[in-house]
């Protein structure tokens, strides 16, 4: 459930550009919820429930064919409203069964119901539809924000931050954040691994399998995956009995058993100072191709192959992406411009595993090359809570925002810092917070005003001199 103060933030950008009449006269949803970085991506006027993704694979096109429907509550009453989607050939569009109008403009597709929703109605859309998932587009934000991509062996999922739309119809936003369900139908040589629990198995009278992925909790809609290719499925089991299971391709699963043979680990040690792991699965794929990312796909964390072969670091890698499970996808930003609360955190996140694991000589070696970096005073590494709108996913996101958390460590003490991350945790948890929300936060556990402390640090131009308190090696 969203708190209270999230909540209304949520209203108000969600019906942005509109005003709720008070004889509730029907109106048009907006085509974005405000966010000043993307103001073409979400929705307004309704709050998505549930997504069902039905969708069939040709391994020799990549095209896909089905439907998406959504469950969702008007927040306002409604005659037309709209959803994210680019590409693909619409076969048709249901609004409650009934046929509805709709039009497209890049990546808005408007529908109008046969009949106008009433406000705080629940209702149902049904979007059929088939093509090539990407063909066509060209406004790619960046190499993991491209959604449904194939490789020569498989498909691969990552949609940061706004690549949902190039594969489903959906409100693309973090503010709304919905269950899913996934029901990939692909050749049976296949096999087809999604977020949350496998519930069933099915094989078809045609050569094909269908896997039914449930979802439960919410999720942000760009953190949705999909996975297909021949994979090896391997089984762990974390703190209290969570089940944990990894897909990873058949000709490297050997070196990857070894190499996220830690996860479990990592997730006790992250429990340990910020509580229970926030979903009710854990895991990673691993697709089987090199890539320059990975994503921290809710519950099932993507890597590419090179996590194996020949990328060292590759537990810091693995720690970062699990620490995403709650700073980024349990706790989510509100706009992207606070990407580093994710990025930072996450960063920051996989310094404490250092320190655990490998003693704090070790973390303070690689905290100092991070500041090496960062003083620089490149492009590439800009004030964290201000970064520029084309370049999201900068070093001064990842590695000045977590000096921030560093620089607030030495500053209040450890006892005081880990009573501040697990208070910031506890009251956004599966909802959306601000950098402003952090600081007050930190202010107010610590009994400091900490304002001046983490503006200089996140928002000034200039790098902040390295603090003279340090640990000792």
């Amino acid at each position: 459930m969203k708190s209270t103060a999230i909540f209304l933030v949520f209203s108000l950008l969600m019906t942005a550009g509109t005003a709720i009449a008070q004889d509730a006269t029907p109106q048009t949803g907006s085509s974005g919820v405000g966010d000043p970085y993307f103001p073409n991506i979400g929705n307004g006027g309704y709050d998505t429930e549930h997504y069902t993704i039905n969708l069939s694979w040709n391994d020799q096109t990549n095209e896909i064919t089905g439907s998406t429907t959504i469950l969702a509550k008007a927040n306002l009453a409604l005659a037309t409203f709209n959803l994210d989607f680019l590409g693909f050939e619409i076969e048709h569009v249901l609004v409650d069964g009934e046929a509805a109008a709709y039009r497209r403009e890049e990546r808005e597709l408007e529908i109008t119901p046969e009949n106008p929703l009433r406000q705080d109605e629940t209702f149902e859309v049904i979007v059929s539809y088939s093509g090539v998932p990407g063909e066509g587009v060209k406004d790619f934000y960046d190499v993991f924000a491209r959604g449904w991509m194939r490789y020569p062996t498989g498909v691969y999922v990552a949609s940061e931050p706004d690549g949902a739309a190039y594969w489903y119809p959906v409100n693309d936003h973090p503010l709304d954040k919905a269950s899913y369900t996934f029901i990939i139908r692909v050749p049976d040589a296949y096999t087809a691994a999604a977020n949350g629990q496998l519930v069933s198995v099915v094989d078809n009278p045609d050569p094909t399998t269908t896997f039914t992925w449930e979802a439960w909790d919410e999720m942000a809609s760009y953190l949705a995956t999909v996975n297909i290719a021949e994979f090896i499925q391997h089984t762990a089991v974390g703190p209290h009995d969570l089940p944990i299971r990894f897909y990873f391709p058949v000709n490297e699963a050997e070196q990857l058993i070894r190499t996220f043979s830690t996860f479990p680990e990592i997730i006790t040690f992250y429990e340990s100072f910020l509580g229970e792991y926030p979903f009710q699965t854990a895991g990673a794929v691993v697709a089987d191709t090199r890539l320059s990312f990975a994503l921290e796909t809710q519950t099932l964390i993507l890597f590419g192959k090179d996590i194996a072969v020949g990328r060292t670091g590759a537990e810091e890698v693995i720690a970062h992406e699990l620490g995403h499970e709650w700073f980024g996808n349990s706790v989510s930003v509100t706009q992207w411009k606070d990407i580093w609360l994710n990025e930072g955190f996450a960063t920051y996140m996989s310094m404490l595993w250092v320190e655990h694991s490998r003693g704090q000589a070790a973390m303070l070696r690689e905290m100092n090359t991070y500041y090496t970096i960062i003083a620089a005073q490149t492009r590439q590494n800009t004030a964290p809570a201000n970064p520029p709108q084309d370049d999201l996913f900068n070093d001064g996101v990842y590695l000045r925002g977590a000096w921030a958390l560093h620089t607030l460590r030495l500053t209040v003490g450890d006892q005081v810092f880990f009573d501040i991350l697990r208070a910031y945790y506890d009251r956004f948890k599966y909802s959306n917070a601000t950098t402003t929300d952090f600081i007050s936060i930190a202010s107010e556990v610590s009994g400091q005003d900490l304002s001046d402390l983490l503006h200089a640090w996140l928002f000034d131009e200039r790098v902040p001199a390295k603090p003279k308190s340090q640990f000792k090696p």
